[in-house]
């Protein structure tokens, strides 16, 4: 049953502009953190025995990808005339992917500790209640990270905008939403948006840290959180 998620979206396409001058000659999910890119951080956080099939985008220096990509075996959706943002990204990607009826996607932008980000969401999900499973984490563990917009969580677990727990950059995401879009750039908080409304988009907290590793000063920052582990 394709509503059980075996594959995982990773999205490198982004330009990283809060990440120069590094970004300048290196695409942000190839900037390195404690000896490891962040491509690798997103793809240790998926190594659990569900997910089977691995694929990413690229763009911004996009043959840098391509070859981060092919080492490494993933699946590659190449955005060649323009960026297409998250929900276009993902809707790119779908034939590549065998149309799944759910994936997990993460940013490749941050560091994590505590248990698998892809383990917490795979043991919570459950396609009949859901159309999206968000991992969010309460400020006092999201380091460097501005909470300036968010989630509020009720003890159902269904979410609503409010600017108390943070986004992690990982989910589970029913595609049918991202699929049947006119648009072909467009943002995944377009599927947020329906989910919401049917009371479908659902939040689990992440039991560890985590460091948004968005603009050059967030390289020291999750350095740090790691070797506090």
């Amino acid at each position: 049953m394709r509503n059980r998620p075996d594959t995982v979206m990773l999205f490198a396409a982004g330009f990283g502009t809060r990440m120069r001058p590094l970004t300048d000659t290196r695409p942000k999910p190839l900037i390195e953190v404690a000896g490891q890119s962040l491509l690798d951080h997103a793809l240790a956080q998926c190594a659990i025995p569900q997910i089977t099939r691995r694929a990413v985008n690229a763009h911004y220096l996009g043959g840098q990808i391509a070859a981060a990509a092919e080492s490494r075996r993933l699946l590659l959706s190449q955005e060649r005339d323009r960026i297409l943002d998250t929900g276009g990204g993902l809707k790119a990607a779908l034939p590549l992917m065998g149309h799944p009826e759910a994936v997990f996607t993460m940013n490749t932008d941050a560091v994590w500790t505590g248990p698998l980000a892809m383990a917490t969401l795979a043991d919570a999900w459950d396609p009949e209640r859901m159309d999206g499973l968000l991992l969010l984490c309460p400020p006092e563990r999201a380091v460097g990270h501005a909470l300036n917009s968010g989630f509020a969580m009720d003890d159902a677990g269904k979410l609503s905008w409010a600017p108390e727990l943070a986004y992690t950059g990982a989910q589970i995401l029913a595609t049918r939403a991202v699929a049947d879009c006119a648009d072909e750039v467009f943002s995944v908080k377009a599927a947020w948006e329906d989910a919401m409304a049917a009371g479908r988009l659902f939040g689990v907290i992440h039991p560890g840290m985590w460091c948004d590793v968005g603009h050059p000063g967030g390289i020291a920052e999750a350095e740090a959180m790691l070797a506090d582990v």
